[in-house]
């Protein structure tokens, strides 16, 4: 199996449980329920990976914590290797997650650190040295990782999360990537950002939907992909990783871009029946099971 890195965040989150999220100026809450838990978009995307069969090297930034502690023990999984970058003032990040039943989130930061010291020209390519695929999620730490894939012939993979097409942070993300995936929250015309990215030279831009799937393009055409039947709505935390995962391992698998975005489809729905970051519980039987339920239709650009 190629080697993957996955470069981003990592963070210990406070998720709690309400009702209906909280207004300004609105009345007291009772929470149903709390607990703590791995956070961070690329622990979401390394769990579900590495629970797909892939080897996953983790590059996030942690500090010397007891929140460090626990993210270094979720992360304690096969086929997992985190590459831990010292944080400067030596705290982990950490997020406040307000989360309601019908899968509505509403995130606070708490820590948000940076890294002791910035990755150089050089440590970049050599760190791209013999990966067959980079993952480089929204952080500053991954920037310099941007700028070293091309040259290092390392296909990078982006996850944009809700990119509105014009906000300056995932700009070059967004113009790096060679498979890029974003969702709709901020989009008024999926379809015409989709249509920027291949334009641009992206090879497959991916735009998931909710509950109406996902839409994707690449230079011959379009994909509507529907959403993969879910056993219930337990947590949304990480599915969009889950989805950017089952995504790349069955590409690496040497799937069709079709069989591809139906398993990623699968992928999603495990994660949102989950309580865990993303679908650490995946295995590639029940993927394909629920991936053979979704439906796949091609259409010409």
């Amino acid at each position: 199996m190629p080697r993957v890195l996955v470069n981003g965040p990592a963070s210990w989150n406070t998720l709690i449980d309400l009702d209906s999220l909280p207004v300004a100026g609105g009345p007291t809450l009772a929470a149903r329920g709390h607990r703590d838990g791995l956070g961070g978009t690329s622990a979401g995307k390394a769990l579900t990976l590495a629970a797909l069969g892939v080897d996953v090297t983790l590059r996030t930034v942690l500090g010397e914590d007891e929140a460090a502690t626990a993210v270094r023990r979720a992360l304690a999984r096969e086929r997992i290797e985190v590459l831990a970058v010292p944080a400067a003032a030596g705290r982990t990040e950490r997020h406040l997650n307000l989360m309601t039943e019908d899968g509505r989130r509403q995130s606070i930061y708490l820590e948000l650190p940076s890294p002791e010291h910035e990755l150089g020209p050089r440590a970049a390519a050599a760190l791209l040295a013999g990966t067959d695929v980079l993952v480089a999620d929204l952080a500053e730490h991954s920037r310099p990782l941007l700028a070293a894939a091309r040259p290092a012939g390392v296909p990078l993979w982006c996850d944009v999360h809700d990119d509105d097409g014009h906000a300056e942070y995932p700009r070059a993300f967004a113009r790096a990537a060679d498979v890029l995936l974003v969702s709709h929250a901020r989009l008024t015309d999926p379809a015409a950002y989709l249509r920027a990215q291949v334009d641009a030279g992206c090879r497959l831009a991916v735009c998931t939907l909710g509950d109406a799937g996902s839409l994707a393009l690449d230079a011959s055409g379009w994909f509507e992909v529907s959403v993969a039947p879910a056993p219930r709505l337990v947590d949304t935390n990480g599915a969009g990783d889950a989805f950017f995962a089952g995504l790349l391992a069955a590409t690496l698998n040497g799937r069709p871009t079709a069989e591809a975005l139906a398993e990623a489809a699968a992928t999603g729905a495990l994660a949102v029946a989950s309580a865990e970051l993303g679908a650490p519980g995946a295995d590639p039987v029940t993927v394909a099971r629920l991936a053979a339920g979704v439906s796949v239709r091609r259409r010409p650009r």
